[in-house]
């Protein structure tokens, strides 16, 4: 898929389309034009680029393995859907939070014929888009912003089910050491697991200048990976 999207704008160039594959299959704001509910599951298939998809991949790999074999292939990509599903979720909601008092503030400037209504969210606007002079334009042009918005954020790749296979892993091997590259010292799996779980949320509340990764889908990933293992426990199936 990711060799697929890097050839996509080529072949799509060729038959007079523009765009590439991750505009189709990544995932939409609910509310844009180009969201189709598909996309909670083909994003989990895209990525951003070589690096993306490495690591996510190097990621399944290394705590991928024991889980498949503790619970066999059907489980375990039931496992690695739903957590990915549940990644999209999270972020949808993330993203409806977000974008609710800037809503509110389009609504107003569209009802009041005038962009001075968007002038205290000048800086959340520029996020997604380039803007000047707000308060010149009307009616017609805040309603294509509204919608170029709605258009602009796109999550893409595994990184959702990942992580909820990270929490899965953590879970069911706590006690295994893990000796990590940038801190070459072992450390069980379940302190691992915690620490990166506290320095997601950490960097999605935050949302520093020119972070551009969804930390909510990430810690959604681990919240419906938790809901199924509590689920399959309650069960007996786990």
């Amino acid at each position: 898929m990711w060799l697929a999207t890097e050839v996509s704008p080529t072949i799509f160039g060729r038959l007079g389309i523009d765009g590439k594959l991750s505009d189709f299959f990544g995932l939409h704001y609910w509310a844009s034009s180009e969201f189709n509910i598909i996309q909670f599951i083909t994003y989990i298939f895209m990525h951003g680029g070589f690096t993306h998809l490495f690591f996510n991949m190097f990621s399944l790999y290394m705590f991928g393995g024991l889980l498949e074999q503790l619970w066999g292939p059907k489980r375990f990509l039931f496992y690695y859907l739903v957590t990915g599903v549940g990644a999209g979720i999270v972020q949808q909601l993330f993203w409806t939070v977000e974008f609710q008092p800037v809503v509110t503030a389009l609504n107003q400037a569209m009802s009041s014929n005038s962009g001075e209504a968007l002038l205290p969210i000048s800086e959340f606007l520029s996020r997604y888009m380039d803007i000047t002079n707000l308060t010149a334009i009307v009616t017609p042009q805040i309603l294509e912003l509204k919608q170029a918005l709605y258009n602009a954020p796109i999550t893409v790749g595994a990184s959702g089910s990942v992580f909820g296979l990270l929490l899965a892993f953590g879970w069911l091997f706590p006690d295994l050491k893990l000796m990590l590259l940038f801190f070459p010292v072992p450390i069980k799996a379940k302190y691992f697991v915690f620490m990166y779980g506290i320095a997601e949320l950490f960097l999605g509340v935050a949302r520093f200048s020119g972070d551009n990764i969804a930390h909510f889908a990430h810690l959604g990933g681990m919240l419906f990976g938790i809901i199924l293992i509590l689920y399959w426990k309650k069960k007996r199936q786990l």
